[in-house]
């Protein structure tokens, strides 16, 4: 049976966060919580086992840092009742074993266990990488088109920044290319955390405190878009 979200709970965090809801966002809530809603949210954490994906300044593999933060993301959801779908919970890929192409593999196995559950929301943990090692600041994608998905990128972002990095001047981002973004029937984003290729960034990255700032708000953003929507 899946688990029931308390949107006694959720009300709580969203006015923790700042986050406002109209009369209407209000009455949808109560409606919902009288049909006992139900809400499922996969998380995909990037890269694993032979795929280290970026790679830091100071040698940090971005794999290792999304695995650390999707799984803290996983407990802190489910604390809310959000029943969780993890892509991955350890250091491994996702091809098959006589897959040609192990990248290609890997995303199309991602993206059928994405599916494969209609969850209400698919959230890909990441982390960005740049030639310019000044350039900082997580920012959420979103596929172009998607009104749902611009909604929860949109939700994150201001999350994040209200609540990790109000320095952070970064928008949501539509794009019309990543494969994850265009195969998926939920509404999906792309989180990425920060920038492993900045010195400071990398090193708060890998910090246990920064990285439960960041869970933090990502669920205040999460649990936002499942009260709206």
């Amino acid at each position: 049976m899946k688990r029931k979200i308390s949107i006694g709970i959720l009300l709580t965090v969203l006015v923790i966060a700042g986050i406002r809801m109209s009369g209407s966002a209000q009455f949808a809530v109560m409606t919902k919580k009288a049909e006992r809603a139900e809400y499922t949210v996969c998380i995909d954490s990037g890269h694993g086992g032979n795929d280290p994906g970026k790679i830091g300044v100071a040698g940090t593999k971005e794999k290792e840092v999304n695995l650390t933060i999707a799984l803290k993301l996983k407990k802190h959801l489910e604390r809310q009742n959000i029943r969780v779908i993890m892509t991955r919970t350890d250091d491994r890929n996702l091809a098959d074993a006589n897959a040609t192409n192990e990248k290609i593999s890997d995303m199309k196995q991602r993206v059928a266990k994405m599916n494969s559950e209609q969850p209400d929301a698919v959230i890909s943990i990441h982390q960005n990488s740049y030639t310019d090692s000044s350039v900082k600041g997580a920012q959420v994608f979103y596929y172009e088109g998607s009104k749902e998905g611009k909604m929860l990128a949109e939700l994150l972002q201001k999350s994040l920044i209200g609540n990790v990095d109000p320095q952070n001047h970064r928008v949501a981002k539509a794009n019309s290319d990543y494969y994850i973004l265009k195969n998926t029937s939920a509404p999906t984003v792309i989180v990425e955390c920060g920038f492993l290729s900045n010195p400071e960034e990398e090193s708060l990255l890998i910090s246990a405190a920064y990285q439960e700032k960041l869970v933090e708000a990502l669920q205040k953003g999460i649990c936002a878009y499942l009260v709206e929507h």
